[in-house]
């Protein structure tokens, strides 16, 4: 029986393709397995090097293999796709995936636990809960301007439109129950938040790493538990390489010895990116002379504003890779003199 080297998985809901190679890389196997089958598939095989797509669900499945002695590396789908074949199905993928694992270089990522798993979907569920109060509130605007009612923006407009709806008499009986049934949606997800809030702002409390990083101006609570939960700083070089899985780097464009850079990638954690944006963004507002450092203010004289506060945000991740790879807590930059 030739000796299975490799086995690469390309998963999903139901049914998983297993791609498997020799120490020559040559396919030995090539089968579809129904998801109650692919424990007890791996369970009879020797302990072997298992690819995967890194994905929500892959984490899982590497935590499984790993109890059974396997060793698992999940890549990440944009390095997996360039080794796609022409005509893309479920075994050119996990031929591909065979392949990339194949490549020496290849990073990685690691392997989470389901208990930073779990700690990190309450997280998502507060994003959705965010998102989903944002368009409530954006639908209940939009309907009271085709009755003629309009308000300021920001939570006092909110709740002066909504006095404003309900002590308008004109409207009709069908709008008014609309309008009155988006503003209990909107309480009913603003007091899930508000939970949500109290149990992550506990959680920070009792994390030493996400109170130090909280110390950096922009950053707050939940921005550190984001970065504390969803960042592995050992898998990183450098700081500019996490600033770069970010996306807060310019593309390059360079060729034939000549440096040329475009705009920012916007690549990898986009939630991470838009928190470190945002904490950059608030920063800047207070900026001035007496309470920013020297490089903010004369980078905002010759910059515009928006721009300022993406390298602002490529700078705040490069001191929260330092601090989280050294323990370091915050060291306070010396404002210039008003």
């Amino acid at each position: 029986m030739v000796e299975i080297t490799r086995v690469a998985i390309d998963t999903s809901k139901s049914v998983f393709t297993i791609h498997a190679v020799d120490a020559r890389d040559r396919p030995v196997l090539r089968r579809n397995l129904r998801r109650q089958d692919v424990a007890g598939f791996f369970a009879k095989l020797a302990p072997v090097e298992v690819a995967i797509e890194a994905c929500g669900a892959s984490h899982y499945w590497g935590r499984t293999l790993q109890a059974m002695g396997h060793s698992v590396r999940l890549i990440p789908a944009q390095y997996v796709k360039p080794f796609v074949k022409r005509g893309k199905n479920d075994r050119n993928d996990a031929h591909a995936i065979s392949e990339a694992a194949a490549r020496p270089d290849m990073p990685h990522v690691p392997v989470k636990s389901a208990e930073r798993q779990g700690d990190a979907m309450l997280l998502s569920v507060r994003d959705l809960l965010v998102r989903q109060r944002t368009q409530m509130i954006n639908a209940l605007r939009g309907h009271a301007a085709e009755m003629g009612v309009v308000a300021p923006q920001g939570d006092k407009g909110l709740a002066q439109l909504r006095a404003e709806v309900a002590g308008e008499a004109t409207l009709p009986a069908s709008a008014s129950q609309a309008l009155e049934m988006l503003g209990h949606e909107i309480d009913r997800i603003e007091a899930r938040l508000a939970e949500i809030d109290a149990q992550l702002l506990a959680r920070h409390k009792a994390t030493p790493q996400s109170r130090i990083l909280a110390e950096v101006p922009g950053i707050g609570p939940v921005g550190a538990l984001n970065m504390v939960l969803r960042v592995d700083a050992s898998q990183f070089k450098s700081a500019r390489h996490f600033a770069a899985w970010l996306g807060l780097t310019p593309r390059d464009h360079s060729t034939g010895g000549k440096q040329r850079q475009g705009g920012i990638t916007r690549a990898g954690n986009e939630r991470l990116r838009q928190l470190l944006v945002l904490g950059a963004t608030s920063v800047i507002r207070y900026a001035k002379p007496g309470r920013a450092s020297a490089w903010l203010l004369a980078l905002l004289e010759r910059r515009p504003r928006k721009l300022a506060a993406v390298a602002l945000a490529n700078k705040m991740a490069r001191i929260v890779w330092a601090m989280m790879t050294s323990g370091e807590a915050y060291r306070q930059p010396v404002p210039v003199a008003a």
